[in-house]
């Protein structure tokens, strides 16, 4: 059998963990299926997959073949497209990531131009509070805030964002504008446990950084939450500078301890490493990295 066929059969096993689901899939009888798992297991002379009457599930050979198989026959997509000119017209599917805020204030925007643009591309977005790993979940791109690990993904630096804290004028009018991060600790506090979980905030440079170990009075899991109890008074807040740049904008809240943010935190366009690259991502990163690069709030 053609080896690009038994991987795709056992991409297709592998990732529904059945070969009735696979049949389905594929549109192919399950003794097919049982067949050409049969026959790849025999050519890699190792063991794929640990079937039972109940389950099917992948021995740690299989996990890591799964993984490489998805790659290749994703490399064979893209070089079937190529060569057949189908780059020339973005079309398919492309998945974007990005936290929840940025994604609706920045990206989204961007994704309803791209398919204006483009009517034979669909977009998949995931605006998610956490990291996403691009190649366990299939992401084509994803914005990323703060320093990079070293990674095999290729990255271009958009902007940069800052720590802020702010609160309403109406509670600095009743408890007094901190001169230093220690007054802090007479504040109420409000905490966003999505962008830190620890009770230490720090300040200034990274190579001298002042701490303070606050008590919040507060905890909400969304950086919305965080905005809305600021605005309503609640107490102080800290967040990354484009959550509340209407806000600031408005007069409804107001940055204090400015003098002693800590540095700001770059913003990166990641996507998967790959030799080709299919025009709807190629295009998709121009248009995203144009954008954020020109926005106001992001510089």
């Amino acid at each position: 059998m053609d080896h690009v066929h038994l991987m795709t059969v056992f991409v297709a096993v592998g990732e529904d963990e059945s070969f009735a689901g696979a049949a389905r899939r594929l549109d192919l009888s399950p003794a097919a299926i049982t067949r050409a798992i049969a026959c790849l297991e025999g050519r890699l002379g190792v063991k794929l997959l640990l079937r039972t009457t109940r389950s099917v599930r992948l021995t740690e050979a299989g996990r890591r073949y799964l993984d490489d198989a998805k790659n290749i026959l994703a490399s064979i997509v893209e070089a079937n497209e190529a060569a057949a000119g189908i780059n020339a017209s973005p079309r398919g599917n492309l998945s974007v990531t990005a936290s929840v805020l940025f994604g609706k204030a920045f990206v989204m925007p961007c994704i309803v131009h791209f398919l204006r643009e483009y009517p034979e591309v669909e977009v998949s977005a995931m605006f998610l509070d956490r990291t996403v790993n691009l190649m366990d979940e299939g992401i084509d791109v994803a914005v990323r805030i703060g320093n990079l690990p070293d990674s095999s993904l290729k990255a271009l630096r958009v902007g940069q964002v800052r720590r802020v804290l702010c609160a309403s004028p109406d509670y600095l009018r009743k408890h007094g504008i901190p001169q230093h991060p220690a007054d802090l600790l007479r504040h109420t506090i409000i905490a966003a446990t999505s962008v830190s979980r620890r009770a230490e905030w720090k300040f200034g440079a990274a190579e001298e950084p002042t701490l303070v170990r606050t008590t919040p009075r507060l905890t909400v899991t969304s950086n919305d939450a965080a905005v809305e109890a600021a605005v309503a008074g609640v107490g102080i807040c800290r967040l990354l500078s484009y959550m509340v740049s209407d806000e600031l904008h408005n007069g409804s809240l107001k940055i204090v301890l400015e003098e002693y943010e800590e540095t700001p935190w770059p913003i990166h366009v990641v996507h998967r490493e790959s030799r080709l690259g299919s025009t709807k991502v190629r295009n998709f990163i121009d248009l995203l990295v144009h954008r954020l690069r020109a926005h106001q709030h992001l510089n």
